[in-house]
């Protein structure tokens, strides 16, 4: 069962969110439409208003025409009814007109935004956050706000100052017959405080229990071959059927609360109205109130029972929205890769300030701050590495790597399987950043270029290799610059054996389908290699590139790798004696740290470990 992971609080415990605090956080994305936005509401004011007219109307026309048996001015009247309709309509209309642009647009400008900022946000965080509750983010919850902008931003004022004019006409009309209108305004706003702090825990439970669902459809689908090959669809059922029970249970609590406060809205104004047409009644029997009073206070007081009713739904979907608030803020107040918080820490570190000095990861900084000056090629210096959401006690995955690439040499990175192969290679391009120590290419420090920079720099290839939903030249094309061609494109394909590709139905341009499942796992492999090395890198990051190649395959690419290894700076993880030897030296990784370094002959003789573990992977490669 997936877990609620994604989310930075528990939905379950009560918090002190304030919605309208919350719902402010949306003013960036407003203030640029917001001339037409309050304009939108003041046309929907003026045509509520409107409305409210007719009931005055309707009483010049009872004690008038209607007694004076005038039918020339019950015409004239039905004449000013007509128009006051046709015009409270077309105003709606326009308000309609006026938000549906604008409000388009900034759905579509929060959706760029979140997407732009997941690009950004480092890797550890793609390692914490699921990915169907991203994806409720982007859509379920962007719809959700642009619903509040169009709907319940506007009516709730548009309602409040309804009742309010309402309200003042009704007292104006007969203020003894308005008290009585208003004896129910006491409890329904009662009810409305304690709905919409029950209601706010339910519906951000429902939102998050959403994104659950999200990330078990998405698995589903992406993990079919798995779910089939192991004939798991039906505990993949039961886990997705639970799942939907769990989260329709939620939803028919929020209905059982949103029943509740509209049964209290309706009722109680419903009371109230009766109790007013009876008094009333009895006032115009007695002569103490004209018929035409009468028949304007009630088509008032029913005219003001939408803006009453709705008050309900309204606060139920200003509650969902500020849940769908709170959980796109949550993603985008996450710090992207070299965002401000770091650069912060950063400056207080240097400025030597408060009792931050006497942390460990001060005193790591100021061991970085000491490390001798680099040379050429791939530096690590004293790299040391744990997880950010690691125990703070718990020990480092990495832990003062020293390690040396000369530059234009290859070296294959060798260890235990968990001993951090892939950790190391994955700081190289900073995906991770280091705890502690510094990395450098030819000399200069890692974190003081862009990752822009360092990225042209260097390629990787990962021994899950991904590729995207388009061409196969596209794909190998992103590892090269803009102004890439197709002679790049076939010397990369030439290089990592994928010529392949140009046998596809329609060669280089033939769409490889999600994650590139339509091919098989050794011609992804190749594809991802290509990507790698179109570019022609000055520094190259392998991590066991050629795990899913059959024996004659590799021995092929091996020989093509060859030549461009020899203008390259490259780091090889490697399992097998065949990929150790495309390089110049071997490194063992153990313990979280390099232990062993010389060339795979030197360290054959001289490390038993090392020995070991060659010596299993050519046993296997035998019996293979």
């Amino acid at each position: 069962m997936p877990s609620t992971r994604a989310t930075t609080k528990d939905p379950t415990q009560p918090g002190d969110r304030s919605a309208v605090r919350t719902l402010l956080r949306l003013w960036p994305y407003v203030r640029p439409v917001r001339a037409r936005l309050f304009t939108a509401a003041f046309v929907a004011v003026l045509a509520s208003c409107t409305g409210l007219v007719i009931p005055l109307v309707l009483k010049w026309m009872v004690d008038g025409p209607v007694a004076d048996r005038d039918p020339a001015g019950v015409w004239l009247g039905a004449l000013y009814l007509l128009l006051l309709g046709l015009g409270e309509a077309l105003l709606f209309g326009l308000r309609r007109w006026l938000v549906a642009r604008p409000l388009s647009g900034i759905e579509a400008g929060m959706r760029a935004d979140l997407y732009r900022h997941l690009q950004r946000l480092p890797v550890a965080f793609h390692d914490r956050w699921a990915s169907g509750q991203l994806l409720s983010r982007g859509t379920t919850d962007l719809m959700l706000l642009r619903m509040f902008l169009a709907f319940p931003m506007t009516f709730l004022l548009v309602n409040g100052v309804t009742i309010l004019v309402g309200v003042v006409i009704m007292l104006l009309q007969d203020w003894t017959l308005g008290l009585v209108i208003l004896g129910p305004a006491v409890p329904v706003m009662v009810t409305c405080v304690i709905f919409e702090k029950r209601y706010a825990d339910v519906a951000r439970l429902a939102q998050d229990q959403v994104g659950d669902l999200t990330t078990v459809v998405e698995e589903s689908v992406l993990g079919i071959r798995i779910i089939k090959g192991f004939g798991r669809h039906r505990s993949q059922a039961r886990a997705f059927r639970e799942l939907t029970r769990t989260l329709r249970g939620t939803e028919l609590r929020k209905a059982g609360l949103l029943a509740t406060i509209w049964g209290v809205i309706v009722t109680l104004p419903e009371v109230a109205i009766g109790a007013a047409l009876v008094l009333g009644t009895v006032q115009v029997a007695s002569g103490g109130l004209s018929a035409g009073t009468l028949v304007a206070f009630l088509s008032t007081a029913l005219a003001l029972r939408w803006p009453v009713d709705s008050i309900g739904f309204l606060l139920a979907m200003s509650q969902e929205a500020a849940t769908a608030t709170e959980r796109y803020f949550e993603v985008m107040d996450e710090v992207p890769e070299g965002g401000v918080r770091n650069s912060a820490l950063r400056g207080a570190a240097l400025s030597g300030a408060g009792a931050a000095w006497g942390s460990p990861q001060a005193l790591e900084a100021l061991g970085e701050a000491r490390l001798p000056a680099a040379t050429g090629g791939l530096r690590f210096d004293g790299v040391r590495f744990r997880y950010p959401d690691a125990p703070p006690d718990s020990p480092p995955v990495l832990d003062r790597v020293d390690l040396h690439i000369r530059p234009g040499e290859s070296m294959a990175l060798v260890g235990a399987t968990g001993s951090g192969k892939t950790t190391l290679t994955a700081l190289v391009p900073r995906l991770h950043e280091v705890t502690s120590g510094r990395i450098t290419l030819d000399g200069e420090d890692i974190t003081a270029m862009s990752r822009e920079e360092l990225r042209a720099l260097v390629a990787v290839a990962f021994e899950e290799p991904t590729l995207f939903s388009a061409s196969v030249g596209d794909n190998v094309l992103m590892g090269a610059a803009d102004s890439a061609g197709a002679a790049e494109l076939n010397r990369a394909l030439s290089v990592a054996q994928a010529e392949f590709a140009h046998a596809l139905p329609q060669g280089t341009d033939t769409q490889v389908g999600e994650q590139g499942l339509s091919l098989s796992g050794g011609q992804r492999q190749r594809l991802a290699l290509a990507r790698a090395v179109v570019g022609r890198p000055r520094f190259l990051v392998l991590d066991d590139p050629l795990s899913a190649l059959d024996v004659h395959t590799e021995a092929a690419v091996e020989a093509a790798l060859r030549d461009v290894l020899a203008d390259t700076t490259a780091l090889i993880v490697a399992h097998r004696p065949s990929t150790v030897l495309l390089a110049d030296r071997v490194a063992l990784l153990s313990g979280g740290r390099i232990t062993a370094v010389g060339t795979h002959h030197e360290l054959l003789r001289t490390n038993a470990e090392y020995a070991h573990l060659m010596s299993g992977t050519s046993e296997a490669e035998d019996e293979r």
